[in-house]
């Protein structure tokens, strides 16, 4: 009799330590999966409509793929409209940094795995940057880019000294700008998209972007942003290549001045300012920078 409770006992024991294992594996997969899905969130997410010529659509800094629905309204009744939203911003899920290479890289092996040849990017501020980017990559074999108040190298537009070498994740700015509670970035937000746009609705629009995004993803991808310069890359582009900026706040003759000069390597291209408009030229003259797009993409067939 004792040697069969000794046996009971001594499975009873083994089953509670197999039962432990298996939970220990069990949460230690979960916890490992859990971790593999952050390192694998998307960089980019794109949402397509309509049929014909291949479009892509790559939204600025904070801003989500939503900008364009009233060109992509218009649009996707002649062409396949590629609409892209970035990691961390419009409610996506953020990444690993560095984020901008990654995005950048997401978009190259976008364009080539759908086959987007003869494609035209339009892209606006950090999208036009991304699209430049882009189109310097003969590989892909793109149409056309438009780019909409968008520079090669904001970083260099900032500081006078500029030196990517010396924009860092670590730095006094960045971690003042990651302490922020979210009733002083609400007001910092607020006082940015005033100057972003004439029209008040459009104000809150751009604030509530920012307030949406990943602080992270703000914080630290903007470093990447202003760390990123094209002019040299500038003379690799072989296709054509149109621009619209923005007159508002400094003026046609300013404004003309700067992209002459961060456009100087580009062996050509149609240079356009939108009056009465602030960095959002979509949402401050949004019919006629509708007109402009369908006359840009009429006019390359």
């Amino acid at each position: 009799m004792c040697n069969i409770l000794n046996f009971l006992h001594l499975k009873r024991n083994q089953n509670l330590e197999i039962m432990k294992n298996f939970i220990l594996i069990v949460v230690s997969l979960l916890f490992t999966v859990s971790i593999y899905a952050k390192l694998e969130n998307q960089p980019i997410y794109v949402e397509v409509t309509g049929k014909g010529k291949p479009v892509l659509l790559i939204p600025g800094f904070t801003v989500p793929g939503d900008i364009w629905k009233p060109l992509v309204k218009e649009l996707e009744k002649k062409y396949e409209c590629h609409v892209v939203t970035l990691a961390g911003f419009g409610g996506k899920d953020a990444i690993e940094f560095p984020w901008l290479p990654k995005v950048n890289e997401s978009l190259k092996n976008y364009i080539l795995q759908n086959d987007l040849q003869n494609a035209t990017l339009i892209g606006h501020s950090l999208g036009g940057t991304v699209a430049t980017w882009l189109a310097a990559d003969s590989e892909l074999k793109l149409g056309q880019i438009i780019l909409i108040d968008a520079l090669p190298a904001s970083g260099a537009l900032m500081m006078p000294d500029f030196n990517p070498d010396n924009l860092i994740y670590e730095s006094p700015y960045n971690d003042q700008q990651l302490a922020m509670s979210d009733a002083d970035f609400e007001q910092f937000a607020g006082n940015m998209s005033k100057g972003m746009s004439n029209q008040e609705l459009a104000q809150e629009k751009i604030k509530d972007w920012m307030l949406a995004a990943d602080r992270e993803t703000y914080v630290y991808g903007y470093t990447d942003y202003i760390k990123l310069d094209l002019r040299e890359d500038l003379k690799k582009i072989e296709i054509p290549v149109t621009i619209i900026a923005a007159s508002e706040p400094y003026g046609k003759e300013m404004v003309t001045q700067t992209y002459e000069n961060q456009y100087k390597n580009l062996k050509d291209y149609t240079f356009m300012i939108a009056e009465n408009s602030a960095h959002f030229v979509m949402l401050d003259q949004p019919e006629w920078f509708l007109e402009q797009i369908q006359i840009i993409l009429a006019s390359q067939g």
